[in-house]
């Protein structure tokens, strides 16, 4: 195992060293091995802070953008400057962009730190033209922006109208054959035809439900998730299999575009130290979030398993664990409440913490073809 040492993304740059710890079982596949960049990312400028990071993801340039939830802590800002909501970094780390116009994004909530407030922007998705969708939960709508962020191109739902039974955050959710929204946590952008997945159900008690919408935001078809407290991820893979994420459930599931069920993939999990009492309970979900590898069969999958702070790496055909990076910790290559996973196109590894305030790349020791 290689000591490395990185700067870690936080309100207040930081440097760390460690190691990252790698745990392999035997499988057909030989998992992927990586290390981390000690270079990435670069400090950032005029003594910005930021809140946790809700996600992030990767645009065609393999540039990555940050959602800034912006709950930073009381008296934080006697440090430094408030960061923007999004961030946009290049492949060395450095910031190149930032936007974000807080009268237009899902209203704020009650700090998650103390803090007094709090966006809760959640995902993010860069369609084949380059654009970048945006979601907040608990929000009533999806938005589509310019790759700078400087126009707003496409809205759906309503900002504070959630799909409820008297239209309130805190009301009886609907799942209405229509195009609203309680707690958007995923989205998806098909390349062929431009039809748009959410996965509509990251909150407990809201709805529970895969939307798709043709391009023009118009309600096409849905599927229920009734049994999951939290749909809190979904992906597409290039096979036009749809992976969503069942939270607090240890599964992902797999349908076809059309919400056909095909199979599920139990990703159990244990603590490593037992309580006393010998009641388990969960810290967060072991399915969270997923991306898939960059290869021509895109052979593993990424997935954020927080219960045990690690990034489970799955055989995406078979869906068993054949490896892990990461523990919990503030040093580098360990997490403090991991959110967000994304592989760049040169198979570089990104997560994102919302507790810790922090970005960490993975690159590749060897590279799938």
């Amino acid at each position: 195992m290689r000591r490395l040492v990185t700067i870690g993304l936080a309100a207040l740059a930081a440097t760390v060293a460690s190691g990252i710890g790698v745990t392999v079982s035997s499988a057909q596949s030989a998992p992927p091995r990586y290390e981390i960049d000690i270079t990435f990312p670069k400090p950032l400028p005029d003594r910005w802070v930021t809140g946790g990071f809700g996600g992030h993801c990767i645009d065609a340039q393999d540039h990555v953008l940050l959602l800034n939830r912006q709950d930073v802590l009381e008296g934080e800002l006697n440090a430094g400057h408030l960061a923007p909501l999004m961030i946009e970094l290049d492949p060395t780390g450095k910031v190149v962009h930032s936007w974000g116009d807080p009268n237009l994004i899902e209203g704020t909530v009650a700090g998650l730190r103390n803090g007094p407030t709090a966006y809760r922007l959640h995902t993010c998705h860069f369609d084949k033209d380059n654009n970048v969708w945006i979601t907040s939960s608990p929000g009533g709508m999806i938005q589509k922006y310019s790759h700078d962020g400087s126009r707003l191109l496409q809205q759906i739902g309503s900002k504070g109208a959630f799909d409820t039974a008297d239209g309130t955050e805190k009301g009886k959710p609907l799942n209405s054959n229509a195009a609203r929204f309680t707690s958007p946590g995923s989205i998806h952008v098909d390349r062929q035809n431009g039809d748009i997945y959410v996965a509509d159900g990251e909150t407990r008690g809201s709805n529970s439900r895969i939307m798709v919408l043709d391009a023009q935001g118009n309600f096409l078809r849905q599927w229920r998730l009734a049994d999951m407290d939290s749909v809190h991820c979904m992906a597409v893979a290039n096979d036009g299999t749809v992976y969503v994420c069942n939270r607090y459930g240890s599964q992902i599931r797999l349908f076809d575009k059309q919400g056909n069920f095909k199979k599920t993939f139990d990703l159990p999990w244990k603590p490593v130290t037992v309580p006393a009492n010998g009641k388990i309970e969960q810290s967060g979900g072991s399915t969270v979030a997923l991306d898939f590898s960059r290869d021509k069969d895109q052979t593993f999958m990424f997935v954020i398993n927080q219960n045990n702070s690690q990034i489970d790496i799955v055989e995406r055909q078979s869906g068993k664990i054949v490896s892990s990076l990461g523990g919990i910790g503030n040093l580098p290559g360990l997490f403090n409440q991991a959110h967000s996973v994304a592989v760049d196109s040169q198979s570089n590894l990104y997560v994102v913490e919302n507790r810790g305030r922090r970005i960490h790349k993975f690159k590749p020791v060897d590279k799938l073809n």
